[in-house]
């Protein structure tokens, strides 16, 4: 492989760290409802999660080549200009890990790219129509989309088994939704890892080592695969518990609706080219899932502080991206300084994390209590049929008795 320098092996690198982060950032859109309603375990939910995810890394390079061809001009971008888009996408999604958001990794990578592209070659190096047709249409769109398939899916199983034994039901269910999970994860790894395929690709291109408009090399693709897979065995723990417990509470049913609703949407934008947020689509799916149940609720306090996070995932991610070309263009030590600066907030935002720890012992734990609007709501919803509802006679209070009458006095009578 001709002219792979110390920078290109640097943004190699780095790209990887960015794909490893990706992996843990995600873990929750395939699994989160899956261990919430108790289908899977945690540890065997993320394993089977990882491993899937290697596999959907081979099964398409379409949004690889809408990252690597089509979002900005590949001619004059320096591989120290993907370094600097790394280097802020990487830090937005740490700093929502720590506060256990559920941001769009997707959004972080281009907005980074878009802002240290534009910081090194003007704004007339990003292709706005691919930008808007294939990022940011399918943001605004692929979480309505997802939300209502998932409500009507989630209406439509209640429906289905409304006569069927509980038990019964619930089984099929949560083996449905174990199976709706693998499918995310293939899903997940054939849209996510292709990400870092593109830029990786970029960067190859950048550094004359492969020719322009070429596809990932093998190499490439089984890097990728390899990171996102380990960084989702590892397990964003703190996402998983804001996405399957911070929204809403789910029952299998809703679990399958939700995760078969997110993977149809997925595969389909993975099979089209669209740079799909898989964040965007599952929390979209997970809502639409709580409000197509009876007496279900989403808490939108928490959907509120997700929904703020996405709407500044592209320009946080390309103001740092930015900055940090800035800083890289001075030289080689300009890049040095930035690559320190990566390493040193990367352990202060681990190291601020260890001051409350979430793993797989505390997962399942309520994030929050229902606020006022989600309390509402439930007050005014009929609980759902079935057996699940508690016994309204242990919770109706007895009629007090009523007071025996004064005995009568025989002197106010005479």
């Amino acid at each position: 492989m001709e002219n792979f320098s110390l920078i290109l092996a640097i943004v190699v690198v780095t790209a990887l760290a960015f794909d490893f982060t990706n992996g843990f950032h995600d873990t929750a859109n395939a699994m989160a409802t899956t261990i919430s309603t108790g289908a899977l375990k945690p540890k065997i939910a993320v394993t089977m999660s990882a491993a899937l995810n290697l596999v959907g890394a081979f099964l398409s390079v379409e949004v690889a080549n809408t990252i690597s061809k089509g979002l900005v001009d590949e001619n004059g971008i320096r591989p120290e200009v993907i370094f600097a888009a790394l280097v802020g996408a990487i830090l937005w999604n740490l700093v929502t890990w720590l506060v256990g958001l559920p941001s769009s990794s997707s959004h972080a990578l281009m907005g980074g790219l878009i802002g240290a592209t534009v910081a090194s070659a003007g704004l007339g190096a990003v292709h706005g129509d691919v930008l808007v047709t294939k990022v940011l249409l399918p943001a605004v769109a692929a979480p309505v989309v997802a939300g209502l398939a998932a409500m009507l899916a989630t209406r439509l199983s209640y429906g289905i088994g409304k006569n069927a034994d509980d038990n019964a039901t619930r089984k099929g269910f949560r083996a449905g939704q174990i199976a709706s999970a693998g499918l995310v994860s293939l899903a997940h790894g054939t849209n996510d890892a292709q990400k870092t395929m593109g830029i990786i690709t970029l960067a190859l291109i950048a550094g004359g080592s492969i020719a322009p408009g070429s596809n990932p090399p093998t190499w490439v693709i089984l890097s990728a695969g390899l990171a996102i897979a380990l960084g989702t065995y590892i397990g964003g723990w703190r996402i998983i518990r804001t996405m399957g417990k911070g929204l809403t509470d789910l029952q299998p049913q809703q679990g399958f609706a939700a995760q078969t609703s997110a993977a149809t949407a997925i595969l389909a934008s993975s099979h089209l080219g669209f740079s799909l947020s898989t964040t965007h689509v599952v929390s979209g799916s997970v809502m639409g899932a709580g409000l197509g149940r009876k007496g279900g609720t989403v808490r939108w306090s928490t959907a509120t502080r997700m929904m703020v996070a996405w709407v500044l995932t592209l320009p946080a991610a390309a103001l740092v991206g930015a900055l940090a070309e800035s800083v890289t263009d001075l030289g080689d030590w300009g890049t040095a300084v930035v690559a320190v600066f990566l390493v040193a907030a990367s352990a202060a935002i681990w190291k601020l994390s260890r001051r409350e720890v979430v793993d797989s012992a505390n997962v399942t734990d309520a994030v929050e209590p229902a606020g006022v609007v989600t309390t509402a709501i439930a007050a005014v919803t009929p609980p759902p049929a079935g057996p699940v509802a508690e016994d309204l006679t242990a919770t109706i209070p007895s009629p007090s008795p009523a007071p025996a009458a004064p005995a009568t006095d025989p002197a106010a009578t005479v």
